[in-house]
């Protein structure tokens, strides 16, 4: 598979269209947001940009202070619902510190200034009064600096830079139902994590972090590279922190970052396993052992109450555990290379995940196994989301067949859209020659249809032939630089380059992105509905190309 080509900086930027269509609409480019050019760039700051957009609802007037309140037992982990989660692993050259594969949700963030080294860069614009307000925020990562942007605003600069003087942050997670502020994590390349109030950042013009709860300090725990960060559903407070290494920590953000050396020796590197503190003061309260390689991406599950993990070894692993039995679900190997991405559809029946082998797939979570495969980018995928907005017009009144619309963006500088529909995958595609038992339509054996999967069982990548294949709706050359993310909002389509720059590409119908989305909440619990028909593992829909 073809591996990225490093940025030429000497080349003249191509022209790229300012539009997309689809079979809905076109999609226009509405504005974009950047970075004050005297930020390091990808080659020197040697971390990609990664994009959380966070909705801050109203202050509620039983908010407590923004630091956490006194610590609880970590009994807490344990009153959460059972929960799901699903990871993608493999080795690859460090091109990605991090991934979230979804949708994040996070907003707000200070002008000046981080806790982790005293040195402050300015985005040149005094943060008004009114931020810290209800809203929708773009937080993105670019060097050694976190910035937030103003969704609603057409803006191109960020109305908040932190500043991170010693160590690269590479990974950051908002929960928008925190209960007492501390509502962002921030995960640093040095080990380092931090909690903090978003709402407190924006209100505050000074050059640090407010009120932050710093864990893991000058990685007394673990010092490899934070690779994703992620709030435990429900969790009180419960969050937790991959490494570079294969090593994942359960915190609770209510105790001090105490550290904890009393987790005993790894036995074997390469088997999963889970260790919990030994005493209830202590913080970490677990270490999940998950490989010998980072995990690249890690997704939580609402229904299911399972979580979903991505992470990296010779031949990359898509495994999903369950967080309350601390149990291994099911999994399975990539096609090819290290699985960079992952993310949970709007109901949580299916998985998408994307890496190095440039090959979308997509998981049931009812069948533990692989029932659809697109191919559609020239390099690494590096993010997929599901569009939860999107509903297919019905004209006729008529019942509709599930379809659910997806995108994924790659270091081919493409963004891509996909239709998945249900009926068609949920079964193979099969015919009963006379006298003969049903086959697939090839003629290929059923073994990965007919196989009933055991629980906690890492499979094989079936062949393409016994899987059905789909191709892309859309494909559109959306930056310059390789992309490292998206995000759906119910007015736009939000894509950021690995050198932090971002775009938002409303959505045909939509005037001012901007003004809509001021009162939205992104959510993902709505399934999108379509009548495209899946047909010898490809769509009859046409693929727009811009």
């Amino acid at each position: 598979m073809a591996s990225p080509p490093p940025p030429s900086m000497n080349q003249p930027a191509p022209c790229l269209k300012t539009y997309f269509k689809s079979p809905e609409g076109r999609y226009k480019l509405q504005y974009e947001k950047t970075h004050p050019a005297g930020v390091l760039h990808y080659a020197h700051g040697k971390s990609v940009s990664q994009l959380t957009v966070a909705y801050l609802k109203e202050k509620s007037p039983s908010l407590g202070p923004s630091a956490p309140s006194t610590p609880s037992s970590s009994s807490v982990v344990k009153s959460a619902a059972a929960r799901l989660f699903v990871g993608v692993n493999g080795n690859k050259a460090f091109q990605f510190g991090g991934t979230n594969g979804g949708n994040k949700l996070v907003s707000g963030g200070s002008k000046f200034g981080g806790t982790f080294g005293s040195s402050a860069v300015s985005s040149g614009t005094n943060v008004p009064a009114n931020y810290g307000c209800k809203g929708l925020y773009l937080i993105f990562n670019v060097g050694d600096t976190l910035f937030i942007s103003d969704l609603n605003s057409h803006d191109k600069d960020p109305i908040k830079a932190i500043h991170f003087g010693n160590s690269n942050p590479l990974c950051h997670a908002f929960d928008s139902d925190a209960k007492d502020g501390h509502d962002l994590l921030i995960g640093l390349q040095s080990g380092d994590i931090y909690s903090v109030s978003l709402r407190q950042q924006l209100q505050d013009l000074g050059k640090r972090l407010v009120g932050a709860q710093h864990y893991n300090k000058d990685g007394a725990i673990n010092n490899s590279r934070c690779t994703c960060v992620a709030w435990v559903p429900d969790g009180d407070g419960i969050f937790i922190v991959a490494h570079a290494d294969g090593n994942l920590y359960v915190y609770e953000k209510h105790k001090d970052g105490v550290a904890d050396p009393s987790f005993p020796a790894i036995k074997d590197p390469t088997q999963f396993s889970v260790s919990h503190a030994r005493s209830s003061k202590c913080n970490p309260i677990m270490r999940w052992h998950i490989c010998q390689g980072s995990i690249n991406d890690i997704s939580f599950s609402t229904r299911w109450h399972i979580f979903s993990n991505c992470w990296l070894l010779l031949v990359g692993y898509l495994r999903v555990f369950d967080y309350s039995k601390e149990q291994l679900f099911c999994g399975g190997k990539s096609y090819y290379g290290a699985l960079l991405c992952c993310a949970w559809s709007p109901d949580d029946k299916y998985i998408l995940i994307g890496g190095e082998d440039d090959l979308i797939q997509v998981w049931s979570m009812e069948d533990r196994k692989v029932v659809a495969w697109g191919e559609g980018h020239n390099s690494w995928v590096s993010g997929v989301a599901f569009d939860s907005y999107w509903l297919a017009p019905n004209p006729d009144g008529t019942e509709q067949i599930a379809i659910y619309r997806f995108g994924s963006v790659g270091q081919d500088t493409q963004l891509l859209l996909w239709d998945l529909e249900m009926d068609e995958i949920a079964v193979p595609f099969r015919f009963n020659p006379p006298g003969g038992s049903p086959t697939l339509s090839h003629g290929s054996h059923s073994a990965h249809w007919d196989a009933i999967v055991p629980l906690g069982t890492l499979q094989p990548s079936p062949s393409t032939w016994d899987v059905p294949k789909l191709s892309p709706i859309v494909v559109h050359r959306a930056h310059v630089e390789p992309l490292s993310g998206l995000c759906f909002t119910k007015e736009s389509v939000v894509t950021i380059c690995r050198e932090g720059h971002i775009k938002i590409w409303a959505r045909p119908g939509e005037i001012d992105v901007g003004q809509s989305n001021s009162d939205v909440v992104i959510s993902n619990d709505r399934l999108a509905a379509s009548t495209t028909l899946i047909t010898n593992g490809s769509s009859h829909r046409q693929t727009a190309r811009s």
